[in-house]
C-alpha cells in the first residue's frame, strides 16, 4: 500500500470509465457528461490513507485529552472553483486559457459548466474527443482544447493513526454545506452509533430546510429531483476505529486493521 498505489487505482479507474464512454459514444452520448467525485480511506498497518478527487470531505474525530472534547481534523483537500488556491492551480495549468475560470450565477465554474476541478469521468472535460455532436450542446465548448481541462489524480494525505483518533466522517458536499466540520464530529460524538450516519443526513436537511424556512417534514415530501435546488445530495459513511485492532495489526504487520461493518452508511 502507498499513495502511488492509490493514485494509480484512480487513473485505472478513470481509463476503464472513459473506454465506456468511447464504446457507447454513438449509442449513448450523453455518458460523456457523466462524472463523479471520488474519496477513498484506507487504513493499513496502522496508517491511515485518505485520497480526494473532488469536492467531498473525510474529517477525522480526535479525543484532545487536555480539554476532554473530541475536535474536527479535516484530512481531505478539496477540488472546487470557489476555492481560490484551486483556481489559481486552474489558472496555472492553463495559461493561455483566460476563460477557464468563469463566475457564473454567482457561483465560480470550470468553463463556465463545473464547479470541480478533478473526477472520474467527465469525459467531455477531459477529451476533445467527447466535446462535440452527438453531444448535447450544453456541454460542448466553442473552441477544442488540447489537453485535459479536469484531472483524475487524487490529492493523497498519509498519516498514523493514534489512540486519540476515535472515528471518521466521509461525506459528500452535500453535507458540509450544511454542517461545519465541528458540528459534525459533535453528533457523532454525542449519540449512538446506530444510524448515526442517518442522523447526519437528517442534521444536514433539517438545516436545509430551516434556510428555507420550512420543516423538514415538507422538504421530505418534495421530489428528490426538485429538491436538488433546495439542497445537494448527500452520502455519509461514518467508520469507527478499534484502537486495539489498528494497534495490533500494525505490530504483527497484519494488511487488515479495521472489522468489516464498522462503517455506517446513509445516503439521501
Amino acid at each position: 500500500m502507498s499513495a502511488d498505489v492509490i493514485t494509480k487505482a484512480f487513473l485505472a479507474t478513470e481509463e476503464e470509465f472513459l473506454s465506456l464512454v468511447r464504446k457507447q459514444w454513438l449509442i449513448k452520448p450523453l455518458l460523456a457528461s457523466v462524472g463523479a467525485c471520488c474519496l477513498v480511506g484506507i487504513v493499513c498497518r496502522g496508517l491511515l490513507y485518505i485520497a480526494n478527487a473532488g469536492d467531498s470531505r473525510a474529517v477525522l474525530g480526535r479525543l484532545e485529552k487536555t480539554v476532554k472534547q473530541v475536535k474536527a481534523v479535516q484530512l481531505s483537500v478539496e477540488h472546487n472553483a470557489s476555492i481560490e488556491s484551486v483556481r489559481e492551480e486552474l489558472h496555472s495549468l492553463h495559461p493561455d486559457d483566460p476563460q477557464i475560470v468563469v463566475m457564473k450565477h454567482k457561483v465560480w465554474r470550470v468553463k463556465g459548466l463545473i464547479q470541480i476541478s478533478r473526477s472520474i469521468g467527465d469525459a467531455y472535460l477531459k477529451r476533445s474527443e467527447f466535446n462535440k455532436e452527438p453531444l448535447l450542446a450544453k456541454f460542448r465548448l466553442s473552441e477544442p482544447f488540447h489537453k485535459p481541462i479536469l484531472k483524475a489524480e487524487p490529492t493523497i494525505l498519509v498519516q498514523k493513526l493514534y489512540p486519540e483518533d476515535q472515528f471518521l466522517i466521509f461525506a459528500s458536499d452535500g453535507l458540509w454545506e450544511q454542517l461545519s466540520n465541528q458540528e459534525a464530529v459533535d453528533i457523532v460524538q454525542n449519540y449512538p452509533r446506530h444510524g448515526i450516519a442517518r442522523r447526519l443526513v437528517k442534521a444536514a436537511l433539517c438545516e436545509a430546510a430551516k434556510k428555507r424556512e420550512m420543516r423538514y417534514s415538507d422538504l421530505k415530501k418534495i421530489d428528490r429531483g426538485v429538491r436538488r435546488h433546495f439542497h445537494d445530495d448527500i452520502t455519509v459513511i461514518v467508520l469507527f476505529l478499534d484502537t486495539h485492532l489498528v494497534s495490533r495489526s500494525h505490530s504483527h504487520g497484519h494488511l487488515l486493521s479495521i472489522k468489516g461493518g464498522s462503517g455506517v452508511p446513509a445516503n439521501t
